[in-house]
């Protein structure tokens, strides 16, 4: 890595334009993507370098009724598990070519605005950030859905990080939900029932469009809406988000949640598009804080290289530019050591609507 060939302007504009950049990404913007881990981990900074899940198993036991001046009853402690493992790195690189910089160049040169010359100089910079975030929450998605982040899908590195959902707590349907006579309001019940043994409340739901799809068209579904409304009809419509977000609400006092995403990934110059939420799946929470954003030190933060210009983003992610030689490409980067790690995974439940009990 040698000095970026336009070091004068980088060293002046992009610590700047990091902090604008990561703060553009982070605000409430129109047609932004959604980063649901954002909105349910703690950033959490790891000296190690490794992870855990701390799975705290918590009772609440009633106290004895005793006699005056009688001893006091000796409880047991709640048992504590955990799940470990090394943080993985992430990071991408884009380079701008001989031809791209000779325009660039010519750019300065002619003396362009420098609104212009900044734009066109650092236009890969929102991509790296952005590119950590995106991978971020396709290990959280996948987490989420089905208790393991499976994160395999580019330059043949692969993640797969268990935080160990609890057996008892994964259920599947008795009828398979795509199926208009299967009863899925039963199959919910069930969940709801454990999680009440579990001195557990639900709050919160999240399913993905092939849920939700045999959910509206579902004829238990639709009858339980009828029923809600007053509705005299037989033929009963098939029923859009807000009627069966509203079912959850007056059943169950829960907010439901459509998750919706899909994430990009590029091997050999090949784009590819996946879905990181298990399909079908549907899990249930009971906290809103349900977990860490896991983090630590790239070694370059802690070694940088001579002549190479850094950046924090966001804490954990570290952007960079520079150039090389032979052939002669400037480069803008970004590297984390992070993973998200759900917490307490006792208190989470699930249901797999494309598979059967038996």
């Amino acid at each position: 890595m040698e000095k970026s060939l336009y070091f004068e302007y980088v060293q002046q504009f992009f610590p700047r334009l990091v902090t604008q950049i990561v703060e553009k990404l982070n605000g409430k913007r129109a047609n932004a993507l959604p980063y649901l881990y954002r909105d349910h981990l703690t950033p959490r900074f790891s000296a190690d370098g490794r992870w855990a899940s701390v799975t705290a198993e918590y009772n609440r036991v009633a106290a004895d009724v005793v006699a005056l001046d009688s001893e006091l009853p000796l409880k047991s402690r709640d048992a504590i598990s955990t799940a470990e493992g090394d943080i993985p790195k992430l990071g991408m690189k884009l380079y701008m070519s001989e031809k791209q910089m000779k325009d660039l160049t010519g750019m300065i040169a002619q003396g362009f605005p420098i609104g212009q010359v900044l734009q066109t100089m650092f236009s890969d910079l929102p991509r790296v950030i952005e590119g950590v975030y995106e991978r971020i929450e396709d290990m959280f998605l996948s987490e989420l859905s089905s208790g393991v982040a499976v994160s395999t899908r580019s330059g043949g590195q692969g993640v797969r990080i268990d935080v160990g959902f609890d057996a008892k707590n994964v259920f599947s349907a008795s009828t398979l939900w795509k199926d208009p006579k299967s009863v899925p309001l039963d199959d919910m019940q069930k969940v709801y029932d454990k999680a009440l043994l579990d001195q557990n409340v639900i709050t919160d739901v999240y399913a993905d469009d092939i849920a939700l799809n045999a959910l509206y068209k579902s004829e238990q579904v639709r009858y339980q809406f009828a029923f809600n409304s007053g509705f005299a009809g037989t033929n009963v419509p098939v029923l859009n988000y807000d009627q069966l977000s509203s079912i959850f609400l007056s059943k169950w006092q829960t907010r439901l949640h459509r998750v919706a995403r899909t994430i990009k990934t590029e091997l050999n110059g090949v784009k590819k598009t996946h879905k990181p939420w298990a399909a079908g799946h549907l899990t249930f929470t009971c906290f809103d804080n349900l977990g860490d954003l896991v983090w630590t030190n790239v070694m370059e933060a802690q070694r940088p290289v001579a002549g190479v210009v850094y950046q924090n983003a966001d804490d954990y992610i570290l952007a960079s530019r520079y150039s090389t030689t032979d052939p002669l490409r400037e480069f803008t980067s970004s590297q984390a050591m992070v993973v998200p790690i759900l917490n307490n995974v006792d208190t989470i439940y699930s249901v797999d609507s494309t598979k059967t009990n038996g």
